[in-house]
């Protein structure tokens, strides 16, 4: 079968190099050879992260983690911030691991603002709050520093952040932040095969998971945190994963970090000028777009247009590209094209000539 290149908002294509690297020959996950590889991108993962706490490593979706902060970090009731299919989620998520729970729920295409979250923490009710700071299903970024500048308000609440399609394309300073948890899975941006991911806590967000008695195992973070001090994981690792993690921080600090923002961040923009061009407008509020993927509005707002989603997908998958045709309740009336991880200006102009035959046909 002939290889269709994805431009979906996840899993994300993967480079040849980085796949060579994921089928590096098995060593033992408990031997000097995987402490050695884990010590090698610690201070890589701490330099992408701006941190100077140990990141971990999970051998799990996010959903793992995510589930997992919970259960650590919301002993008292936790505000699950609402504004898309996975933000909507983490709200069940935490009733389905008998967590009180509470949903500040915005309309799908806002984001979640700062004035939002200090009204409801402000009633005390609250010892952890999960966000998401890039919503897959609706290509929103919510302003991640405006809500964290509320921690010195509320240095006791937890906060929990998903960065599962924003972490490696944008900078994420978690020391500064003054976040609790920043986790994201390696599918996204990190254009890695899904089956891991990547997570810092802050020394409060360990004080307070060690008085949780129900925390379980696997997600415990006082066992990451005392593994990671060992360069090991609590759990067997996907060792294929962390070779690939490997090569791929090694691509990442050779492009620089700044250099790979501005690049995600161009590439967006070039997908919503393709968007315009075509008479598309876009879903998310003006100003809170993704620049990892760009969510299309399918004639969902007066003056924009619509075309039949699946036979553009079709005629776009035809000439060797998928792209998605929306998620949720919003599937047929978006679409999503990404641009994250390993994409370049001239890979993209690949995928837009594909979109401008397309579009001919339609």
């Amino acid at each position: 079968m002939a290889h269709v290149k994805l431009h979906i908002p996840g899993p994300v294509e993967v480079s040849e190099k980085t796949f060579k690297a994921f089928c590096s020959p098995m060593i033992g996950h408990r031997g000097q050879g995987f402490k050695d590889l884990y010590a090698k991108i610690q201070p890589q993962l701490q330099q992408l992260l701006y941190t100077k706490q140990l990141v971990y490593l999970s051998t799990s979706s996010a959903w793992g983690v995510m589930e997992g902060a919970v259960r650590n970090l919301a002993q008292k009731k936790v505000l699950n911030c609402m504004c898309g299919a996975f933000s909507d989620k983490w709200f069940d998520v935490s009733k389905k691991c008998g967590t009180q729970a509470e949903a500040l729920q915005v309309p799908w295409g806002s984001p979640i603002r700062a004035e939002q979250i200090d009204a409801k923490l402000a009633t005390g009710e609250f010892d952890a709050l999960t966000v998401i700071h890039n919503e897959t299903s609706t290509g929103v970024m919510s302003p991640i520093a405006e809500i964290a500048a509320l921690k010195k308000k509320y240095p006791d609440v937890m906060f929990i952040v998903d960065a599962v399609s924003s972490m490696s394309a944008v900078k994420l300073d978690f020391d500064a932040l003054g976040l609790d948890v920043l986790l994201a899975g390696t599918q996204k941006a990190f254009a890695l095969p899904p089956g891991t991911a990547v997570f810092v806590c802050s020394p409060a967000a360990l004080a307070k998971a060690a008085t949780a008695k129900d925390r379980g195992y696997y997600f415990d973070f006082v066992e990451f945190q005392k593994n990671a001090e060992q360069n090991m994981t609590p759990s067997t690792p996907s060792i294929g994963h962390i070779y690939a993690l490997a090569s791929k921080l090694d691509d990442i600090f050779a492009e620089g970090l700044e250099a790979r923002f501005v690049r995600h961040a161009k590439l967006a923009g070039l997908t919503r000028a393709w968007a315009a061009r075509h008479g598309f407008t876009t879903f998310p509020d003006a100003g809170y777009e993704s620049v990892t993927l760009t969510c299309v509005n399918n004639g969902a707002k007066p003056g924009g247009r619509a075309v039949d989603v699946p036979k553009l997908q079709k005629l776009v998958k035809d000439q060797g590209f998928l792209i998605d045709g929306g998620y949720g309740k919003i599937k047929g009336t978006t679409f999503r094209i990404s641009n994250m991880g390993d994409e370049t200006e001239a890979t993209m102009n690949q995928l837009y000539a594909a979109l401008d035959n397309a579009m001919k046909q339609l």
